[in-house]
């Protein structure tokens, strides 16, 4: 059996004609469904049996995958492609491995009763934002329309918003939105504003490692991709199997489990990951995508450049995209 001890998690011993490749891996976030498909790889010993030893540290407050690469505690970390561009722009060669969301799943939310209908009647209103990169989205959206707002600071959670104290919140789909439907507001009530929806589809989670890693042993990078996204499709294939996964291991880290909520996130994570409307393969970066938030991030002045597709999507073969 797996056991998480102190939020890290140690891999169990398994038999291979090899000695299994030592490497580390940095979530966005703590233990949840967002993440079910690392998890799933890890319970099932698929990294293993990719020749790796896998221990996932602990993410969450106080805890930046960024960070972790850089100093060299994570080898591999999740991240979402603006921040990963921002970084790379100050100077940290990080490099994508795999994208594995494929649209975002930010959003505005707005009781209708507030009288806000569209984008523009946020302007001048209390709106909930995260502190970080994960506010990029939002901020970059305001921008384009040249609407000034009074930003909140939004914690993590959604009381503020429940509780009238902001006009508009912050909200992943997968996650806040069904919070908030949960907490006995009907969804009719709500006025959602989807950024992709309105030329904000700011790639989020992805697979991210320094350039100097891939560059030093590109068989446990491709290891590592293979066998995370094996873990997805398990997910995706067996969802009771992954929630009883991820679950087990939030109640290791002493989180409150929910599993009602854990599925709705995966179901959307699946949604996200594998749009049905698309032929994009889980895990591709699309160039059109990349050069789409790139040129975004640089008008928005966030960004003075990017770097060429071909340097910062990495793939196994060596081959350009």
């Amino acid at each position: 059996m797996c056991l998480l001890l102190w939020w890290v998690i140690a891999l169990p011993i398994y038999s291979t004609e090899r000695p299994l490749k030592k490497a580390t891996l940095m979530p966005l976030w703590e233990p949840q469904a967002q993440f079910a498909g690392y998890y799933v790889a890890f319970d099932k010993g698929l990294y293993a049996k990719h020749g790796i030893d896998l221990t996932i540290l602990r993410a969450g407050p106080g805890h930046s995958p960024v960070d972790a690469l850089k100093k060299g505690a994570a080898d591999f970390a999740i991240l979402w492609l603006t921040s990963a561009l921002r970084h790379r722009a100050a100077g940290i060669p990080l490099v994508n491995l795999a994208q594995t969301n494929q649209r975002s799943s930010m959003l505005l939310i707005a009781k209708k009763t507030s009288g806000i209908d569209t984008i523009a009647d946020m302007d001048g209103k209390k709106v909930g934002l995260w502190e970080g990169d994960v506010s990029i989205p939002p901020r970059a959206l305001f921008a384009r329309h040249h609407i000034k707002i009074h930003a909140v600071r939004q914690s993590h959670t959604v009381n503020l918003f429940l509780r009238g104290g902001i006009d508009v919140t912050s909200a992943m789909w997968f996650n806040e939105y069904h919070t908030i439907i949960n907490s006995g507001i009907d969804p009719e009530e709500l006025n959602v504003f989807f950024l992709r929806d309105r030329g904000m589809n700011l790639l989020e989670d992805g697979i991210y490692a320094l350039q100097n890693t891939v560059s030093h042993d590109p068989e446990l990078a491709a290891a590592f991709v293979e066998a995370s996204l094996q873990g997805w499709r398990y997910a995706f294939a067996h969802p009771d199997e992954a929630l009883d996964i991820v679950i087990n291991y939030m109640h290791e880290a002493h989180l409150p489990a929910n599993r009602v909520h854990q599925r709705w996130m995966l179901e959307r994570m699946r949604d996200l990951m594998m749009p049905a409307d698309t032929q994009t393969k889980l895990g591709e970066l699309r160039e059109q995508d990349y050069v789409a938030v790139g040129r975004t991030m640089q008008e928005q002045g966030l960004i003075d450049d990017y770097p060429d597709y071909n340097d910062f999507a990495w793939r196994a073969d060596g081959e350009e995209k």
